[in-house]
């Protein structure tokens, strides 16, 4: 979807500084959310990982630029414990005040309610019961990919409603296939119950002036993105 979590290619928020990888989690309350998480997967709150990163894109936006990767990860647990009906989101509140919290902060989660839910309930169903997950999310193709290497294709350019891979810095832009890898799960309709519908996948290098004008530096990015989001350029 576009939000404030698409920040590819974007500028004024400082260096990337990541922690030291040998640390592990640098506070517990970060592995607390890492077990929880996991504990959701497990009793299915949680469907895939399309779902769970969909989930953290609708946070609030102040809250996903504050709050750190562990934060948005509880945030996006908290939007699924009550879209999945086992929580109210007044209960955590009242739950998090006994703990201590001030009942007025900034709450991250922002569940959809009622026809708004992006999986129902006999959808989530219907995926617990179909949840014999293979090991990766490559899948046999139901037809042949469109597209072949030294192609140049342009990408898509509408906006998003809901999840996507397809970066907004990307869209509307020209670039070379260099790669096709096959079909797998599309994220698109993964996210939200409808279906992995698997779609071939193709690395595309694009010139860094493509995507960001003139001033950009001489270099190239290649992005991996599904065929839905391809054109050749006569058709578009």
């Amino acid at each position: 979807m576009d939000g404030i979590h698409d920040l590819g290619g974007k500028q004024g928020f400082g260096a990337v500084d990541p922690e030291d990888p040998l640390q592990g989690f640098s506070q517990r309350w970060h592995g607390s959310v890492f077990t929880m998480i996991n504990s959701l997967a497990a009793a299915g709150v949680m469907h895939n990982s399309d779902h769970f990163r969909h989930a953290v894109e609708r946070i609030d936006p102040i809250s996903y630029l504050d709050d750190g990767y562990y934060g948005r990860w509880l945030g996006a647990a908290e939007n699924l414990l009550v879209e999945g009906g086992i929580l109210e989101q007044q209960e955590i509140t009242d739950r998090a005040v006994a703990y201590g919290a001030k009942g007025d902060e900034r709450v991250a989660a922002r569940p959809q309610q009622g026809a708004d839910s992006d999986l129902s309930s006999r959808d989530a169903d219907r995926i617990l019961r179909t949840s014999a997950t293979p090991l990766t999310a490559e899948r046999n193709p139901v037809a042949a990919a469109k597209y072949s290497i030294g192609d140049v294709l342009l990408t898509r350019m509408s906006s998003v409603p809901g999840h996507t891979r397809l970066p907004a810095y990307a869209r509307g832009r020209l670039g070379t296939v260099v790669a096709v890898h096959g079909a797998w799960v599309f994220p698109d309709t993964n996210a939200h119950g409808k279906g992995e519908q698997p779609q071939h996948l193709y690395t595309l290098c694009f010139d860094a002036q493509e995507l960001w004008g003139e001033g950009a530096e001489n270099l190239e990015v290649f992005l991996d993105l599904f065929e839905p989001y391809l054109h050749r350029v006569e058709e578009a």
